[in-house]
């Protein structure tokens, strides 16, 4: 009953993305409108996208499977990206739009960095591990049903973010990893014109692991130009004992200095849950437990909830989203984005704590963009 809700939810939210782009179809409030755009999609069987040269393969992953059938079956489903290379995943040139990347990737998600490019430029407008970039940061499957991105069983990668472009898009994959790794995947999108007042999407991962002590998060900063925040994946490992989420998250914009212009009340708060994303329980015989509490929705939720086992792998880490869709946070000049990580004493106080956080920020704005901070190393980037 939950899951049907759950879609029909989505379902009727998915009108909040019908936009005016001609052909490039956003969600259902424009889905019977007729359009010249062209759809097209790039995989391994297809790498240019080009009208019919799809399954044209006489080479590849599958030729050992489909050694008795011959061109045409499944000869080339997935590649290999070798280690320490750069892999080019798509090259498209515009205008156009993404509108939807699926992937399963083997091998480190920590470890294969996507970079998207638009419009020839140098400094990538999205650089993420794969794993964060789709809400899986721990190396460890959940679940995730969002408007934005889905994660299904058993590691199938789905984003829908629209990622208009005009002259060009280029997609890699560099995998950092000491092995070679496997990656089928299939990217989706439209040739079309994109309106004038179109903007770019933007990804950027962060990592800290130990927070400095009464130091703020930085989840995002040095961003310059016009445009609007979008969403937040946080992945966090919790180093203390007790609740862990009072942290505010701040939103400086346009010149803000000391204070920002939206202040949050809590980390929980933000991500659009309560009190702890606890729930109360019973057992059969009246004894009450209180468990964190899993959820996933279109714009916000806790999709992921580690327990330690009280072995070798003792932190508890978590996953969670929240989607600015209904409600983008829109910048003039300049953005800046912090969290606390904050909990609570056993005397009832704020406890500045020193836990390990990564987030990917998500991003709209005009191009050209401030060079991104430099990724941290595979040893910094490494889930311990």
């Amino acid at each position: 009953m939950k899951t049907r809700l759950l879609v029909a939810a989505m379902l009727l939210n998915l009108s909040v993305y019908a936009q005016k782009f001609d052909g490039i179809h956003t969600g259902i409030g424009n889905l019977f409108r007729l359009s010249d755009a062209k759809t097209r999609s790039i995989s391994p069987e297809n790498f240019t996208g080009e009208k019919g040269k799809g399954g044209m393969a006489t080479d590849g992953t599958g030729s050992q499977a489909a050694r008795d059938l011959g061109q045409g079956w499944k000869l080339s489903p997935s590649v290999k990206i070798k280690s320490k290379t750069i892999f080019t995943l798509a090259e498209v040139a515009g205008p156009g739009a993404l509108q939807h990347i699926w992937m399963t990737p083997t091998g480190n998600w920590r470890y294969s960095i996507l970079r998207f490019y638009w419009d020839d430029e140098a400094s990538p407008s999205i650089e993420v591990p794969v794993g964060d970039f789709f809400g899986m940061a721990w190396q460890k499957y959940a679940q995730l049903t969002s408007l934005a991105v889905t994660v299904n069983p058993g590691s199938a990668f789905n984003c829908y973010w629209p990622m208009p472009f005009r002259k060009k898009c280029k997609i890699t994959m560099e995998n950092t990893d000491d092995k070679d790794m496997i990656l089928y995947y299939q990217i989706d999108y439209a040739l079309t014109e994109v309106p004038s007042d179109a903007a770019y999407l933007h990804a950027q991962f962060r990592r800290v692991d130990r927070v400095p002590y009464k130091q703020d998060y930085t989840i995002l900063d040095q961003v310059k130009g016009k445009g609007h925040y979008v969403g937040t994946f946080m992945a966090y490992e919790s180093h203390d004992n007790g609740w862990w989420g009072e942290g505010e998250i701040k939103f400086f914009m346009d010149g803000d200095d000391k204070f920002p212009t939206i202040c949050g009340t809590g980390t929980e708060d933000y991500f659009c849950g309560s009190y702890d994303f606890d729930s109360r329980q019973k057992d059969e015989r009246g004894n009450e437990s209180v468990e964190y509490t899993v959820f996933n929705t279109p714009y916000a939720g806790l999709h992921q909830v580690i327990r330690g086992d009280g072995h070798y792998n003792n932190m508890q880490r978590f996953g969670m989203y929240r989607w600015h869709i209904t409600d983008p946070i829109r910048f003039e000049k300049d953005l800046r984005v912090t969290i606390q990580d904050l909990g609570w004493r056993n005397d009832g106080r704020y406890l500045p704590l020193q836990d390990d956080i990564a987030t990917v920020a998500f991003w709209y704005q005009t191009e050209p963009h401030n060079p991104f901070p430099k990724l941290p190393s595979k040893d910094e980037l490494e889930v311990k």
